[in-house]
C-alpha cells in the first residue's frame, strides 16, 4: 500500500505537471489556507525542482477570516483592497500560473449576518473582475486543489473518531485526485482522453438544446449559436494545456442566457459563503430565475441570487455521470469541486468565455451578444441524480438520449 507521504508527493507532482503544467522558467502564485501548509510547502518545493523561477504564497486562515466576519465595522465589508487584484493581475499578466488550495471549514460562516458575507463577495468580486474575466477565458494557467482541515473532516466523517477525520478526509482526496495510482500521471492521461472524447461527440452533434427531467426538475436549456463543449484540459493564450479542477469529471458549456424555461430541484447540498443551502429549488423563464425556495439557507442564497443582475440567470451547464468515483465512494464532501463532480450541475451567473467559438478573444459586450451570461457570480449547483433522463434535440428537432438512469447514454 502506498504510504501517505508518497501520496502527498503524487498529489503536489499532479496539481503542477497535469494541473497548471507549469513551465520551466516560470512564476507561479500559491494561494493556500493554513491548514493546507504541508501541501502547499511541498507545491512550492516541487516547482522550483520543476524549475520555477518564482514562487509566491498567499495565505489565508479560517479563524482570522472569522474574526474578520465577527467584529470588523460594516464598513468594512463594502471595498476589496485594489492592490491586492493588482498584484496577482500583474503576476498573471507576466505569465504567471496560479494553484489554490483550499481547505476551509463549510460551516465557517454560519451566523454571520447575511449582508455581511453579500457585501464581502460582492466587493471581492468587484476588485477582482479582470482577473476573473482572466480565468473564465483560460487566459492563463490555473488549478484549484483541496486539502484537509480539522472542521471540513468532522464535517464529511461526523461519525468517525475525531482523531481519525483527517486522516480519513486525506484518503478519499488522494483516491478522486489518483495520487494513490501506481502511476498517477498516466492515469491522469488516460482519464483526460475520456473527458475530450465525450467532449468531441457532443460538439460533433451541436445540439440545440438539453432538456433535463428527474424528480423535481423538468428544465428547457438552450444552447447558443457556436457553444463549445469542454472537459478536463484547457488551452491558455500561450498553448499551454492545463487542467483548472482537481478532480473533474465534468465536460460542460454555457447555456443561452435567456433560453432555459422550467423548474429545477437541487439534489445535494451548497456550500456558499461560510454556510449550507440544502434542498433548494428554482423557476426559470426566458432564461431568469422567476421563482425559488431552499429548505435549509435560504437568507444565503437569496443574496447569491440578489448579487447582480446576472446572478438571476444561468452560465454553465455540466454533464457528469452518477457513476463517477466521487459518486461512487458515498460521501457528500461539502465542497463544490468535489460535489460537482459527482453529479450534474448548473451554474448560476457568469459563463466562461472559451464556451463560445473565438470566445476567450470576445469583450464582454460582444459574449453577451452571443448569448452568454456575465455576473460578478459563478457558483455551481447540483441537480444529477439516478433517476436524471437529459435528451439532446437537434435544430430540426429530433430528440436522442445523452443520459439515462443518471449515466451517459452515449
Amino acid at each position: 500500500m502506498t504510504d501517505f507521504q508518497t501520496k502527498l508527493n503524487n498529489y503536489a507532482d499532479i496539481i503542477l505537471r497535469i494541473g497548471v503544467h507549469l513551465q520551466q522558467g516560470q512564476t507561479l502564485i500559491v494561494n493556500a489556507d493554513l491548514d493546507a501548509a504541508d501541501l502547499a510547502r511541498l507545491v512550492v518545493k516541487r516547482a522550483y525542482e520543476l524549475g520555477a523561477a518564482r514562487v509566491k504564497v498567499f495565505w489565508t486562515d479560517d479563524i482570522a477570516t472569522r474574526h474578520h466576519f465577527d467584529l470588523a465595522p460594516d464598513a468594512a465589508f463594502l471595498e476589496e483592497p485594489k492592490w491586492a487584484a493588482a498584484e496577482k493581475m500583474e503576476l498573471v499578466e507576466k505569465g504567471a500560473a496560479s494553484v489554490t488550495i483550499k481547505s476551509s471549514d463549510p460551516d465557517l460562516l454560519r451566523g454571520v449576518a447575511k449582508d455581511r458575507i453579500v457585501n464581502a463577495e460582492k466587493a471581492a468580486r468587484q476588485a477582482n473582475t479582470k482577473y476573473r474575466e482572466y480565468v473564465q477565458a483560460f487566459r492563463f494557467s490555473w488549478c484549484l486543489a483541496t486539502a484537509p482541515s480539522e472542521g471540513w473532516a468532522a464535517k464529511v466523517f461526523p461519525d468517525a473518531p475525531k482523531e481519525e477525520q483527517v486522516a480519513l478526509l486525506w484518503e478519499a482526496i488522494f483516491r478522486m485526485v489518483r495520487a494513490d495510482q501506481p502511476d498517477p500521471i498516466a492515469a491522469w492521461e488516460h482519464h483526460l482522453t475520456e473527458l475530450k472524447r465525450r467532449a468531441d461527440y457532443l460538439n460533433a452533434k451541436a445540439y440545440k438544446k438539453l432538456h433535463y427531467t428527474s424528480e423535481g426538475t423538468d428544465l428547457s436549456i438552450e444552447l447558443p449559436e457556436g457553444h463549445v463543449w469542454l472537459g478536463g484540459r484547457k488551452t491558455n493564450d500561450q498553448g499551454i494545456a492545463f487542467v483548472p479542477n482537481l478532480p473533474t469529471e465534468e465536460v460542460y458549456t454555457a447555456p443561452l442566457a435567456t433560453g432555459v424555461n422550467g423548474t429545477v430541484r437541487s439534489k445535494k447540498p451548497l456550500s456558499y459563503g461560510g454556510n449550507i443551502i440544502d434542498n433548494f429549488s428554482f423557476t426559470f423563464e426566458n432564461g431568469r430565475i422567476a421563482d425559488w425556495s431552499a429548505e435549509q439557507g435560504a437568507e444565503t442564497l437569496q443574496g447569491l441570487i440578489e448579487m447582480d443582475e446576472g446572478s438571476h440567470y444561468l452560465g454553465e451547464v455540466a454533464l457528469v455521470p452518477f457513476d463517477s468515483p466521487i459518486s461512487n465512494s458515498n460521501l457528500l464532501f461539502y465542497k463544490t469541486i468535489f460535489d460537482e463532480n459527482a453529479s450534474c450541475h448548473l451554474a448560476i451567473g457568469s459563463a466562461y468565455a472559451a464556451c463560445v467559438e473565438g470566445g476567450g478573444k470576445l469583450s464582454r459586450e460582444e459574449l453577451k451578444a452571443r448569448g452568454l451570461n456575465n455576473s460578478l457570480a459563478h457558483t455551481d449547483f447540483m441537480v444529477g441524480s439516478k433517476d436524471l433522463t437529459i435528451r439532446g434535440i437537434a435544430k430540426d428537432g429530433t430528440e436522442e438520449l445523452v443520459f439515462k438512469d443518471g449515466n451517459w447514454a452515449i
